[in-house]
Parts: C-alpha cells; sequence; structure tokens
C-alpha cells in the first residue's frame, strides 16, 4: 500500500470526487490537507461569482482530510499570503509518507511543504496546469526570473503530474525531462455527469421552455463566471453577427459576476433577441442547461489554464468552440472533428464558426458524438493510473 499525502488549496468541486475515487483504491493510503475551508462553510463569498455560493455536492464525504490553521489574515488561493500554513511542516515530518502530492507553487505553504518534504526526503508529485502558450505573452525579464526559480525547484521534485499537452510543454520549457512526465489529466466526475445526460436527454424540449425556448431554437451555451477573463462580451458580440435576431437561434448565459449588468444592458440597447441570463447554477442544476443546448462555446483568454466546463459540456455530446488560449484547446478541441479554436479576441473568426455550427444541424450531431468518445480519456480513473504509475517510478 502506498501513504500519499495531497496539499491542495481548498475542498473544489472537481477534485472532491477524485479524493473519493483515490481513497477507495485498496493500493492507497490517502491524506488530504486544505489550507482554508472556503465553500465548505453555510455559504462563502465568491468574488468572481459576486455572490455567496455553498456547493451543493458534498466536498468532504470518502477521504480522511485535515485543514491546516491558515494564519493569513486575508486567505486566497491566488495570493501568495493567502495561505499561510505552517502545520504542514510536522505533518509531512511525522508523516513518513511515501509521497506527498502538491497542487501548483503559488503559495507560502506549498514552498514549506517543499522544504519539509525534500529535507526529510519524501518524493514530491508536482501536479499544475499552467498552459505553455500562456507564457509566450509574458516578458522576457519575468520568464527568465520564473527559470531560475522554477528550474531550481524542478531538479528536487520527483515526478511531473501533467493535466494536458500545453501543461506538458510548459514544464519542459521549464527544463523537466520526459522520464519525470506522467498524464494525470484534468477531469471532472464523468460518471455522474454521463448517468445524468442518458437521465434526462428525454427532456430536452422541457428545459427549454422552462427559460423561454422553443423546442425549434438551436441553443447556444456558455457557462462560468462572468468576468473579463473569460471574454462573454466576445460571445454576445459574435451571436449578435450570427444570429441576426433570428428567432430560430438563442444565446444562454449560466454564471453570474461583474459584466452581467453590463452583458444585459448592452443586449437590451442592441435589441438583442433571445439572450438569456440564468444566473448562477449549482453542480446538481447544471446537467439540464447542458441538455438544452446544441453548441458550446468558452471564448476566454489569458488565465484560463484548462476549463473544465469544456469537459462537461463533452460529456453531454456537445460540438465546442474555444478561443486558442484556453488550455484545454489542444486536448479537447479537435478541429473540424468536434469544434474549432479560433484565435483569442477575433470576434469575425469567433462568427464565422459560430455561423458554420447554426448552419449544419448534421456538423453539430457529428462533432457532438467526437466530444463524447474525447472525453472518456479524461476521466478520475486514468488520474488514478497517472499517481500508480508514479510510484512504481520511484522503486
Amino acid at each position: 500500500m502506498y501513504k500519499i499525502a495531497v496539499l491542495t488549496s481548498h475542498p473544489i468541486q472537481y477534485q472532491a470526487p477524485f479524493f473519493k475515487k483515490l481513497a477507495n483504491r485498496p493500493e492507497i493510503d490517502l491524506m488530504v490537507y486544505f489550507c482554508w475551508d472556503f465553500g465548505v462553510k453555510e455559504s462563502t463569498y465568491d468574488s468572481g461569482f459576486g455572490r455567496k455560493i455553498k456547493w451543493d455536492i458534498p466536498l468532504l464525504d470518502g477521504y480522511r482530510f485535515k485543514f491546516l490553521k491558515n494564519f493569513s489574515s486575508n486567505p486566497g488561493s491566488s495570493k501568495w499570503y493567502g495561505e499561510i500554513n505552517p502545520g504542514i511542516i510536522s505533518e509531512v515530518w511525522r508523516g513518513e509518507y511515501d509521497a506527498i502530492l502538491i497542487h501548483g507553487w503559488n503559495c507560502l505553504t506549498k514552498w514549506l511543504a517543499f522544504l519539509v518534504s525534500f529535507l526529510s526526503k519524501t518524493p514530491v508529485f508536482l501536479r499544475g496546469d499552467n498552459p505553455s502558450n500562456q507564457e509566450s505573452l509574458k516578458s522576457s525579464f519575468k520568464i527568465k526570473i520564473k527559470k531560475l526559480i522554477l528550474g531550481n525547484l524542478f531538479k528536487n521534485i520527483s515526478i511531473f503530474l501533467y493535466v494536458g499537452e500545453e501543461n506538458k510543454k510548459f514544464f519542459k520549457y521549464y527544463g523537466v525531462s520526459e522520464n519525470k512526465l506522467i498524464f494525470c489529466p484534468h477531469a471532472i466526475d464523468n460518471e455522474r455527469f454521463l448517468k445524468e445526460a442518458e437521465k434526462i436527454k428525454p427532456n430536452k424540449n422541457e428545459f427549454k421552455k422552462e427559460i423561454g425556448l422553443n423546442k425549434d431554437q438551436t441553443v447556444i451555451l456558455f457557462t462560468g463566471k462572468l468576468i473579463e477573463k473569460k471574454h462573454p462580451f466576445d460571445l454576445l458580440k459574435a451571436y449578435q453577427r450570427a444570429a441576426n435576431n433570428s428567432s430560430k437561434v438563442a444565446l444562454v448565459f449560466v454564471g453570474d459576476g461583474a459584466l452581467r449588468p453590463e452583458l444585459e444592458k448592452y443586449a437590451k440597447e442592441h435589441n438583442l433577441k433571445n439572450v438569456h441570463f440564468v444566473g448562477f447554477k449549482n453542480q446538481t442544476e447544471l446537467p439540464k442547461y447542458y441538455t438544452l443546448a446544441d453548441i458550446f462555446i468558452l471564448p476566454s483568454g489569458l488565465g484560463e489554464t484548462w476549463g473544465l466546463v469544456v469537459n462537461e459540456a463533452m460529456c453531454f455530446g456537445l460540438p465546442i468552440i474555444v478561443s486558442d488560449l484556453v488550455g484545454c484547446g489542444p486536448d479537447l478541441v479537435k478541429y473540424g472533428e468536434n469544434g474549432y479554436i479560433f484565435p483569442v479576441r477575433d470576434i469575425k473568426k469567433l462568427t464565422e464558426y459560430l455561423l458554420d455550427l447554426i448552419q449544419n444541424p448534421q456538423k453539430r450531431k457529428k462533432f457532438g458524438k467526437k466530444s463524447f468518445e474525447i472525453i472518456q480519456n479524461y476521466s478520475y480513473e486514468k488520474g488514478i493510473e497517472g499517481i500508480l504509475k508514479a510510484f512504481s517510478l520511484l522503486r
């Protein structure tokens, strides 16, 4: 049996089912350490959504875990001093783990974990989702500093668990050798989403009717935070051009965020028909929106290191359009087979691809079938295979 610790920022709806599956493996003795308790209180304010949220699927069931005391005065997973948990030192030192899996390197606690792991000779598995294609947008000075810092850190890491092709290129760019790289894909709870898709598929027209859509309308879907990084305005403007106020096309935004009032104002001022803003929807509510959709679009820019909503949409057999900065693009979107990748901020090209799918229902069906096939390889089971392979390489 392998005794493994996992260090991650906070309970995350995409990670929790994976931890549960990992803990259920007879070869694994798992302990998960969290740096703070975001998302598990009665309700927690999420600045991206601009509202309080509480996930409606349990995030702490089925595996052992511990919340480390966080001494940060301003907790957060995107800030260097948002996670200050010195307790990780004694946990790793006394734990006698066969390995520790650390998610990222963007906070003080994770560097404390690196330090104590190296001193205690505990092997480190490092998992990150940084895509290579976003590195080229950074200044040469910043790249040089990163190469210095990450180059020295990466020399001491035992195994790198890459989530996709762009992430693998990132690690290689910063000096990681091929023999230390193992595929551990970014995944969602495929099993839950696929079962839900099969069960509620016959209700597509009913779901459309609930939010004021006609059964013969082609529905374009966006799910996520309505924030600048996601470029929802690019989608709204592409829809404006492609739909041309046709009654046979509709656009549905699922999610909240700072840009929602501006998006609604733009749609009203330009008299855009059939644009629906349905607000934040919880995990158990999302399947109905994927079911009623015909096309899924994620036009995000810098900072969209993967885009797990694409995984979700593909479980429902949807054709996909993403920008070339969305991290999952090279893995999940095969150009001309299950979707299209357009240059970020290129509304003209986005409109062209959108029109192509609106006007070709048979192509949508063919693309959707291919999406369903591709997503089978991006599962929790593949991730567990990667972790077990990492242990085999330590021998």
